[in-house]
């Protein structure tokens, strides 16, 4: 972002200055570049691509912290607690439009279709989030939600890295089912560690999905088990709930270790479509990086 554009307002070049500040882990850059120098495709494409989905991600997650109220993101400040409103809008916008920018860099009509797609996608899923919360959510429907959230990035970062390496269709369908895979559990993962991290190693309030009334995968494993529990209904009905004896039970119960196990399953399904492609540092990094996801819990 810094070398993008330098045509824009002062005040745009301090956001974006924060924004590149406040760190985060880059896995889905990492996915693209891993991918496709798996598949010996061309560097200067496969960066332009990675750019294009950090800034979609990061553009994303700007409008998110808008629409949630969020003060902090990684434990910093995120632009709606500095700006106002407004501001922190046309900020996200500044940074899809460069987004696109860079998929357009890849000469692909075919990463612009599905870029667009994801973009989408990801939109109906904040949207089917909005509306909602203190509502009960099924797996296979909270399933859908995180694939909308964040696996339909995951997906996009591989399977159009393996495409513009010219690898077969069937490769990049092998390579989409990975993304995927890798996607949900990290979401999961996230969802986990609302529950059992600390604020400082999550950057946010422990259990602030669940004081939104977000239903979350280790809710909904407690619930399961225990439909009539006076706060689950609580937060179910959008009452006043004890949030912090909800999360002691939850923790207590066996539901994280339950949610836990889905994103492992995930994970091995990952790494088992790894198995058959080509043996190289690339292939043995994203082996890493999808054990990763799962040691972010531990």
């Amino acid at each position: 972002m810094r070398t993008l554009d330098d045509h824009h307002h002062p005040e745009l070049s301090n956001a974006l200055e924060h924004l590149l500040s406040s760190g985060g882990k880059r896995i889905r850059p990492a996915v693209a570049l891993l991918t496709g120098r798996m598949y010996q495709g061309d560097l200067q494409r496969l960066v332009s691509l990675s750019a294009a989905i950090e800034l979609l991600h990061t553009a994303t997650l700007v409008h998110d912290d808008l629409i949630d109220g969020a003060l902090l993101r990684r434990g910093i400040a995120t632009l709606n607690a500095k700006w106002s409103p407004a501001a922190t809008v046309l900020t996200g916008d500044y940074i899809f439009a460069q987004a696109a920018r860079c998929a357009a860099e890849t000469d692909s009509v075919y990463l612009m279709n599905q870029f667009a797609k994801t973009l989408a996608i990801i939109v109906n899923g904040e949207i089917d989030q909005l509306f909602s919360t203190h509502r009960y959510s099924t797996r296979e429907e909270y399933f859908r939600r995180i694939y909308a959230k964040t696996a339909s990035l995951f997906e996009l970062a591989s399977s159009a890295a393996a495409h513009l390496s010219g690898v077969t269709d069937e490769e990049v369908e092998i390579m989409r089912q990975f993304g995927y895979a890798l996607g949900m559990a990290f979401q999961i993962v996230d969802d986990i560690l609302d529950f059992t991290g600390a604020q400082e190693t999550v950057g946010k309030p422990v259990a602030s999905d669940l004081r939104q009334g977000l239903i979350t995968l280790p809710f909904i494993c407690y619930l399961e088990k225990h439909p009539e529990d006076e706060e689950v209904q609580a937060v179910l009905l959008g009452e006043k709930a004890n949030i912090d004896k909800l999360v002691t039970d939850i923790r207590n119960s066996g539901a994280v270790q339950d949610a836990f196990q889905i994103a492992r399953d995930y994970i091995s399904q990952a790494v088992g479509l790894l198995e058959e492609r080509p043996a190289c540092d690339e292939k043995k990094a994203l082996k890493e990086l999808s054990e990763y996801v799962i040691l972010r819990h531990i």
